[in-house]
């Protein structure tokens, strides 16, 4: 498996292998603002969470991770995707916060968590990110990281209540790593 399993550790959260032992506490991340019933998201309703970490730990080109709080409650889900060691390069993706979460360091942290791992670690050429067009949260986060829109898969497809999915694409290539690391460092040192 091509990225192994790894814990990273922040000050803010931490990120370790998904494992069934996190159902509990992510299918009450899931309730917590009713994240399942957003449209145009794929988070797990709290009944599904279980299934949702099977299905993540089956995938041959995932390596999924729970994302831990300071009192190490798992409060949501990361995952590297699509995942191509020949051309090193991976996506970070199917993350999701419980909503007390969202708007806070935590996203920050993870990215540059597995960001550092991707590029420093695994020499990565480039890590891609995926969001539903109409995603606007997603897709503003990702903008903030230092992520450029590389263009939009129209018709990409097909979600769960039948609309179509047209999905932006964005990535950071190993040449702007330095400088979204700075960035990201940056943003973090103002919420100490």
């Amino acid at each position: 498996m091509w990225p192994a399993p790894v814990t990273l550790k922040g000050i803010h959260a931490s990120l370790v292998p998904l494992s069934p032992d996190h159902a509990a506490d992510l299918a009450d991340a899931s309730a917590d603002g009713d994240l399942h019933n957003l449209w145009y998201t794929t988070v797990p309703a709290p009944e599904g969470v279980p299934a949702e970490i099977t299905r993540r730990l089956a995938q041959p080109n995932m390596t999924p991770f729970a994302i831990l709080d300071y009192a190490e409650r798992a409060i949501g889900m990361t995952t590297y995707m699509n995942t191509d060691p020949a051309n090193r390069r991976v996506e970070i993706g199917s993350t999701w916060y419980r909503k007390s979460a969202q708007r806070s360091p935590i996203n920050t942290e993870c990215k540059l968590l597995m960001l550092r791992h991707a590029f420093d670690d695994l020499s990565c050429i480039a890590v891609e990110f995926r969001t539903h067009f109409m995603n606007h949260q997603s897709r503003n986060a990702i903008e903030r990281l230092g992520a450029k829109l590389d263009g939009v898969l129209r018709n990409h497809s097909l979600m769960a209540n039948g609309t179509l999915r047209d999905t932006a694409v964005y990535s950071i290539c190993q040449h702007e790593w330095p400088a979204v690391r700075a960035n990201l460092e940056h943003k973090l040192s103002q919420n100490r």
